[in-house]
């Protein structure tokens, strides 16, 4: 590929079944960097997406199967559509829950040309019968469908272009053995840190619009939860906070004004992260308890706990796990204005 930018450079997307149009489409599209270069952070997983992308441009081939797993919010979709901007293919975006039968599956494969992108979100998600066509489509590039019903029944092999299967998930552990070993690379997205951050909050503010001083940058980056969706989520309420409360623009004093109203602390911690600590300290004198428990607590589902607000309350030392359930640490005991019962009259 040249080095200069023309319009085939960019990825040709289509939307797979299920996926509607946005309003925010093209704003969500502006704010996703198109090239490995423009793409912050994750150094590991870019270097070794370069050496695909550069050995199969090299010998004019198909693109490797590649499996990004990671958290929610770290680039997983993002690195897709990078993948086919630098092969110059389209991608065609799906996602696990939707492909309920073979025949949805089998929709999707066929329609595929030579040497494009299919990006499957959620890719664990795939029911476990459909997933068994996806080892030969993978491999060999072939599926074989069965046709009528009963006596009539028979098997019609259709053979495949070759395509690259490029599959997201966030728990990579229900993913089942065969279909993790077809991916020629299997690399995990880690959770950003403030200085990476920090130049994502600046490079979005700039393309929103919006006037914000570093001491603004830096408290987006503060609040983000080393995540990049939440970032541009905070940025675009700070970019309403300034419009309505201080003529556009946004620095320190404003951007934490309008992140308290959001009700994120400078930590990150929003509204639910308080209300499960609490819970932990009020109602079970810091653990150790289950989610269950929890959740009945505060009124909240405890999958929704598990899957949302605990990996980053462990992450940051919050709440620990233990086989006997979840038990708040002193981090977690102060994050809400608590003394640890451990250190009660410790200074007497």
């Amino acid at each position: 590929m040249a080095a200069g930018k023309n319009p085939s450079d960019s990825p040709k997307k289509t939307l797979g079944k299920g996926e509607a149009a946005s309003p925010d489409r093209h704003l969500d599209q502006a704010l996703r960097p198109e090239k490995f270069d423009s793409f912050v952070g994750q150094a590991r997983t870019v270097e070794r997406l370069k050496v695909m992308v550069g050995a199969a441009r090299r010998e004019s081939r198909t693109l490797d199967h590649i499996l990004i797993h990671g958290p929610p919010g770290l680039g997983k979709t993002t690195l897709a559509m990078i993948l086919a901007g630098e092969m110059n293919k389209t991608i065609r975006i799906t996602s696990g829950p939707v492909i309920e039968k073979a025949s949805d599956l089998a929709g999707l494969l066929t329609s595929l040309q030579e040497g494009e992108i299919l990006f499957i979100d959620e890719i664990h998600r795939i029911p476990k019968t459909v997933e068994e066509f996806l080892y030969s489509a993978m491999e060999d590039f072939r599926i074989d469908i069965m046709i009528d019903q009963g006596p009539n029944a028979r098997s019609v092999r259709l053979e495949l272009p070759k395509f690259t299967l490029i599959g997201a998930t966030t728990r990579t552990g229900l993913l089942t053995a065969p279909l993790r070993s077809r991916f020629t690379l299997q690399t995990r997205l880690d959770y950003y840190n403030q200085e990476q951050l920090l130049s994502i909050v600046q490079r979005n503010a700039q393309l929103l619009n919006l006037t914000l001083d570093l001491g603004g940058a830096e408290e987006v980056s503060r609040r983000a939860r080393g995540t990049p969706r939440i970032v541009n989520n905070l940025l675009r309420f700070t970019r309403d906070y300034a419009l309505e409360r201080a003529e556009g623009k946004a620095d320190a004093k404003i951007t934490a004004a309008a992140l308290e109203l959001l009700e994120i602390d400078q930590n990150g911690l929003d509204e639910m992260d308080h209300r499960f600590l609490r819970a932990m300290a009020e109602k079970h004198n810091g653990g150790p308890v289950g989610l269950n428990s929890i959740g009945a607590a505060i009124g909240e589902d405890a999958h929704t706990l598990e899957e949302v607000h605990e990996p980053f309350l462990v992450l940051e030392g919050y709440i620990s796990r233990t086989p006997q359930g979840r038990v708040l640490s002193p981090k977690g005991w102060r994050a809400i204005g608590l003394v640890p019962p451990s250190q009660e009259g410790s200074s007497l």
